[in-house]
């Protein structure tokens, strides 16, 4: 059994207001990520790879909120947090506010093969990754100018930072916070689990703000049992240690279905709502989410679907 989930954030409140003129855009890269990442499973490529990989190319979508089309600090600067884990010996690498990297989780995959440390953080991340042949990017080159208008509008309105993350018009109806955050979930033919997840932020932290993404086992976990990556309000994440929360109440006998929708529930008073993606040992799939949408698809024995709204659909 392979299987692959991938999200690209969640966010809003209310009942779902349809797509706006770049959600097309959005579905059709995570169409492309499920497909060609579902068929290099189908073909013996491990988890960890395919993780990496389905993430790496969501960071490479304008459109996301990861790698190119990262939105932008109080600051005006983009800084950028990835995390990958292994499920079957928790291996793990993380990089924090790197900003200069086309593709902050490879930098991230690269730090769990060298081993130690766990975590590398701002300049140090961003020269190791080099090093190890990621592709260095300037500033300006990660700016879009959607994320430019969306913090043109941020600073103008004085908002709380994230206020005008998924304002595709500068711009769109589902203001939140957190939306475009991208992960993935594998489990391999050998029953390997990974997990994957990387993030530019909220539009207008602070400098030196950290998140859930780079953190193991709030934004990011996997194990024997299960991989999970989370999207959502970061703070409330790390709070609760969400994404292990899932493992440990799988363990305590609650099915992924249960196991996914109480860590919600437990993160939701500390202002996290969110979403999550989990796939267990079995290949089971959960993607549930609380708030408005949740850009989200799954690949599994060949059938592709993705969603943003109350309901997914075949391609």
């Amino acid at each position: 059994m392979v299987a692959l989930a991938i999200h690209g954030g969640a966010g809003g409140d209310g009942p779902w207001k349809g797509p706006t003129d770049l959600d097309p855009q959005r579905i059709a890269c995570m169409y492309n990520v499920l497909s060609t990442v579902g068929s290099m499973l189908d073909s013996g490529i491990d988890a960890l790879e395919a993780v990496t990989k389905a993430v790496e190319m969501m960071e490479n979508e304008p459109l996301f909120n990861a790698g190119i089309g990262s939105v932008l600090a109080a600051n005006g600067s983009v800084t950028m947090d990835a995390s990958v884990m292994r499920g079957k010996d928790s291996a793990a690498g993380s990089v924090v506010n790197v900003t200069n990297l086309r593709n902050p989780i490879k930098a991230a995959k690269y730090v769990l093969e060298k081993g130690w440390p766990v975590m590398l953080n701002g300049k140090s991340a961003d020269e190791f990754g080099i090093k190890n042949g990621v592709e260095e990017v300037t500033q300006e080159w990660l700016k879009t100018e959607l994320r430019t208008a969306q913090w043109k509008k941020w600073r103008k309105a004085k908002s709380m930072p994230g206020a005008t993350d998924e304002d595709d018009e500068a711009i769109l109806d589902h203001d939140s916070e957190g939306m475009g955050t991208v992960g993935a979930v594998a489990i391999d033919a050998k029953g390997v689990l990974a997990a994957a997840t990387s993030t530019g932020g909220m539009t207008g932290k602070p400098d030196g703000r950290i998140g859930d993404t780079p953190i193991i086992g709030a934004g990011t976990w996997a194990d024997d049992i299960v991989a999970v990556s989370c999207t959502g309000i970061g703070e409330a994440f790390i709070r609760t240690c969400a994404a292990h929360e899932v493992s440990t109440r799988i363990r305590l006998g609650q099915t992924l279905e249960s196991a996914c929708k109480n860590m919600l529930d437990m993160v939701a008073p500390f202002g996290g709502r969110g979403g999550v993606i989990a796939i267990d040992s079995e290949g089971n799939i959960e993607i549930p989410f609380q708030t408005m949408l949740m850009y989200r698809g799954y690949w599994k024995d060949g059938e592709i679907l993705t969603g943003i709204g109350p309901d997914l659909s075949s391609q």
